[in-house]
């Protein structure tokens, strides 16, 4: 049995084989009730653009170094129907579940994604980004804090660019999404307050997300008259630096009646630095969370966490991209989910004073 051809597409939805290739491309010249139509044959025939094909018929690619960027509002040339994506950690859970939501969409439009793990490469400001913009990318998406980098710039100014589930860097003509940091630890604090808390940590996280969720803490316990009670111990977004963290706020004379972490991983390694030392969790040491990843919902764990809409972030960054693709010189925007609280097991009143 053949496979489904762009011929085959154009006939189920009624329509013209550029007008496929439009949507296929992301181009934002379709109305809506056409690519609705579109994608709706290409789900159904089962089709699966020939990218590779595709890209040498065409004859086009992108801008190589040394060679001059298209000025903006120029029209760019086409690549190879492929979305670089640059993950500051693989290892993260909450990353998997954006680019869940990234890959999907932009799956939809035609487009395949070519991954990196920054972790996996000392060098990622100088390879990894360079290296994109060298196999014909038609963008990129740049997914957590990533170390500071002059090659990602002159790739951002090379290809259409967004930086998803991150606050940084900040670039011209460059989307951010990301979700609202400030009010998820809000969430997070209030909750606690709320129980009954009046000792509460927060095991900080670092980059820009890591300063909004702490400040925003901060913040709250002053609010609430609680700033002479509120500590702050750093963490670097692992289970073992939220372990490590945890033993030595558990190990204070005052300890801690809760703590907020950064993020899911380090909770685990807070939750295991409690049970360590004898803590059962939530009677004497109520946890709270951030990502609402799949760890957080394993029933061993049941974490209280904030939900960070991580397929959310990714669908949005992925509908910006194809924004992108189609004006690159629009205006660079901000756009921020909203978080939400998930009360589970791990968070609960104070039972009285810590011995």
């Amino acid at each position: 049995m053949r496979s489904p051809t762009i011929r085959d597409v154009a006939a189920r939805a009624g329509v013209s084989k550029s007008l496929v290739s439009l949507v296929l491309r992301g181009s934002g010249k379709v109305r809506p009730e056409k690519r609705r139509a579109v994608l709706a044959a290409v789900e159904e025939l089962g089709y699966r653009p020939n990218t590779a094909a595709r890209s040498l018929s065409e004859q086009r690619a992108l801008p190589r170094a040394g060679t001059t960027a298209p000025a903006p509002g120029s029209t760019r040339p086409e690549g190879t129907r492929t979305i670089g994506v640059l993950l500051n950690d693989l290892r993260n859970p909450w990353f998997v579940e954006l680019l869940d939501g990234l890959g999907s969409r932009l799956h939809d439009s035609g487009l395949n994604v070519l991954l990196a793990d920054g972790r996996l490469n000392r060098r990622l400001g100088e390879d990894l980004p360079r290296a994109f913009t060298g196999v014909g990318l038609d963008g990129l998406v740049a997914v957590g804090t990533l170390p500071p980098s002059e090659a990602l710039r002159t790739a951002a100014g090379r290809i259409p660019t967004v930086v998803a589930g991150s606050r940084e860097p900040v670039l011209p003509h460059v989307d951010i999404v990301a979700g609202d940091d400030a009010h998820g630890a809000r969430l997070a604090t209030e909750h606690l307050i709320g129980l009954g808390h009046r000792r509460i940590a927060h095991i900080a996280g670092q980059g820009v997300v890591g300063e909004l969720r702490r400040h925003s803490f901060e913040t709250v316990m002053r609010e609430h008259g609680l700033a002479r009670t509120a500590v702050v111990e750093q963490g670097d977004l692992t289970e073992e630096g939220g372990y490590r963290a945890a033993v030595r706020l558990l190990s204070a004379r005052e300890r801690p009646t809760a703590v907020f972490a950064f993020n899911d991983i380090a909770c685990v390694g807070a939750l295991s630095a409690a049970e360590e030392l004898g803590l059962e969790v939530p009677r004497d040491l109520s946890l709270v969370g951030y990502d609402n990843t799949y760890l957080s919902r394993l029933r061993h764990l049941w974490l209280t966490t904030v939900d960070n809409g991580g397929r959310h972030v990714g669908r949005h960054a992925a509908r910006c991209l194809l924004d992108r693709l189609a004006d690159p010189a629009r205006a660079a925007e901000t756009v921020l989910t909203t978080p939400a609280l998930e009360v589970r097991g791990t968070s609960g009143p104070p039972a009285g004073d810590p011995v």
